[in-house]
C-alpha cells in the first residue's frame, strides 16, 4: 500500500474542500457538526488547526428517571456468546491482557500476549465473533495503537498506522478504542495527536473520531471537535448503532474547555452530520456507551468528578433522541460502577463494578436493573470494559481457566433465576505501578492508570 510520510491519501484521491465551501452542507440548529468542513474522507495532509470548528453546545439538561426502563424485543434472536473483557496479568497491574469468558462467568482465557508493563484494552467484537479488536499502549512513550487478533488467541495483528513520519500530524499520535461496524466493513476509533499542553496539564492538542476500513485503509475523519479550540478536550470510545448509521462517543472537556472538566455522550451519523449531544454535562457521562439490540435504548456510565475511580457513579439508560434518562443502579451509589454492555438477546446487561476495598469484577443483570449477579471472583485481576459477543465458548482453547475462585461459583447471566446479589459498596481500590504517560486519560474504569 503506497503512503504519503505523515498523512494518508482518500481512497479515491480526491481533493476535500476547506471549511467555507462545505459549510453549506451542514445541518443546523441543534445538529451539530464540528466544523465547517465536509466529512467524510480528508487525508491527514488537508486536516490543518486553522480549519474552523464549533464547540459542541450543550442540549437540554434531562431529569433522570425511575430506575428499569427495560428495552423491547430485539428485532431477532441472537446467540450470547463469549464475553470479551481486559483483566491484569500481573500484581502490581501495570500489564494488562485481552481475556475471553462464558456468558456465566467460567472458563476465562487469555487471548493476547502483552509484553511487560504494556496494557491492552478496551476490546471489541467483530460482528462474525471471530476476531478481537483492541488497542495496545506502549510502556515508553504512552502512546497506543489498534491491533486484532483471532478470538481463540494466536497471531496479533498490528493495525496499519495512519502516520508513517515525524511531521505535526504524526507529533503524539495515539489511536485507540476500536468498534467494529454491524457489518464488520469499518472500525471507528479515536485519534488524538499533535504538541501536548505546555502549561504542563499533558492535554493533547487535538483529538476527534475516525473511520477506516478493518485493514487500515480507506481512512475518514468524522468529527472536528478540537480544530479551532487545541487541548480543550478529549473524544474516545466510539459505539455504533444496531443498523450502522449513528456512533456514539465520549466526549471529555480539559481544564480549559466548556465546560472545564466535565464529560457527555455525544452521536453523530456516519456521515458526519447531525451531532449532538446525548447526555447532560451534570451526569458526567462516559466511556464507551452501548445501544441495545433493538435500538431503542443507549447503556452508559457516570463518573463522579473527582479520581477516576472514585465511587458514587451509577449505569444509566436513555433513548437515542436524549429523552427518558433513567437509572438502573441504586442513587446515590457508595459503589464503583464501570462500562456496561447488553447481550447480544438484549435480555441481559453485563457490567463493571468494584466492592470497598477490593479490585473490580464483572457482574449481570436484567434490562431492568433487576436480578443483579456477579460472574467472576478475580478482582486482583482486575476485569472491566466487558462486551458481549456471538463467540461460540468452544471457540476458546479447552484448556481455558475457570474464574471463579473456590466456594464462589458464578451466577449465570442469562438465567432468570439467578439469585440477586446485594450490591457491593465502596470505592475501587487504586492500582498502583504504572508507568507515567505522557498524554491525558480520556476514559475512566476502576483504576487510576484509566486511559484518558
Amino acid at each position: 500500500m503506497a503512503r504519503i510520510t505523515g498523512t494518508r491519501q482518500s481512497p479515491r484521491g480526491r481533493a476535500r474542500t476547506r471549511a467555507s465551501a462545505g459549510a453549506g452542507l451542514l445541518l443546523l440548529g441543534t445538529l451539530l457538526t464540528g466544523c465547517g468542513a465536509e466529512p467524510g474522507e480528508i487525508p491527514l495532509s488537508e486536516i490543518r488547526p486553522e480549519t474552523p470548528a464549533t464547540t459542541p453546545e450543550a442540549t437540554p439538561a434531562a431529569t433522570p428517571g425511575v430506575v428499569g426502563a427495560a428495552v423491547g424485543a430485539p428485532a431477532a434472536a441472537a446467540h450470547n456468546g463469549l464475553i470479551v473483557s481486559r483483566a491484569y496479568t500481573d500484581s502490581s497491574r501495570t500489564t494488562s491482557a485481552i481475556v475471553t469468558l462464558s456468558p456465566d462467568g467460567t472458563g476465562q482465557h487469555q487471548v493476547t500476549q502483552p509484553p511487560a508493563r504494556t496494557r491492552d484494552d478496551r476490546p471489541d467484537w467483530s460482528p462474525d465473533g471471530a476476531t478481537i479488536a483492541f488497542d495496545r499502549t506502549d510502556p515508553q512513550t504512552g502512546n497506543a495503537r489498534l491491533w486484532t487478533v483471532p478470538t481463540a488467541g494466536g497471531t496479533e495483528h498490528q493495525v496499519d498506522r495512519l502516520c508513517d513520519g515525524g511531521t505535526t500530524d504524526c507529533a503524539n499520535e495515539d489511536e485507540r478504542a476500536p468498534a467494529f461496524s454491524p457489518d464488520g466493513k469499518q472500525i471507528a476509533f479515536s485519534r488524538s495527536w499533535g504538541a501536548l499542553d505546555p502549561s504542563g496539564n499533558h492535554q493533547i492538542q487535538y483529538s476527534d473520531l475516525y473511520l477506516m476500513s478493518p485493514d487500515g485503509t480507506n481512512v475518514q475523519r468524522l468529527t472536528f471537535l478540537t480544530n479551532d479550540k487545541p487541548y480543550s478536550g478529549a473524544v474516545s470510545n466510539p459505539s455504533w448503532s444496531p443498523d450502522g448509521k449513528l456512533l456514539t462517543f465520549e466526549y471529555r472537556t480539559s481544564a480549559t474547555g466548556q465546560p472545564a472538566n466535565s464529560r457527555s455522550i455525544y452521536v453523530v451519523s456516519v456521515d458526519g452530520t447531525g451531532l449532538r449531544q446525548l447526555t447532560p454535562w451534570e451526569l458526567r457521562a462516559g466511556d464507551r456507551a452501548n445501544w441495545s439490540p433493538d435500538g431503542t435504548q443507549i447503556l452508559f456510565t457516570t463518573y463522579p468528578a473527582g479520581p477516576d475511580n472514585a465511587p458514587g457513579g451509577g449505569i444509566y439508560t436513555v433513548h437515542p433522541d436524549g429523552s427518558a434518562i433513567g437509572a438502573l443502579t441504586p442513587a446515590p451509589s457508595d459503589a464503583f460502577y464501570g462500562t456496561a454492555a447488553y447481550a447480544p438477546d438484549g435480555k441481559s446487561i453485563v457490567f463493571t463494578q468494584a466492592p470497598a476495598g477490593a479490585g473490580a469484577d464483572l457482574y449481570s443483570m436484567r434490562p431492568d436493573g433487576t436480578g443483579v449477579a456477579r460472574l467472576t471472583n478475580s478482582a486482583d485481576k482486575w476485569l472491566s470494559r466487558p462486551a458481549w459477543g456471538t463467540a461460540d465458548p468452544t471457540a476458546a482453547p479447552a484448556t481455558a481457566a475457570a474464574s471463579a475462585a473456590p466456594g464462589a461459583p458464578a451466577a449465570s447471566a442469562t438465567s432468570a433465576t439467578s439469585a440477586t446479589s446485594a450490591a457491593p459498596s465502596g470505592a475501587a481500590a487504586q492500582a498502583q505501578g504504572q508507568a507515567p504517560s505522557p498524554r491525558p486519560q480520556v476514559d475512566s474504569e476502576a483504576e487510576s492508570d484509566s486511559d484518558e
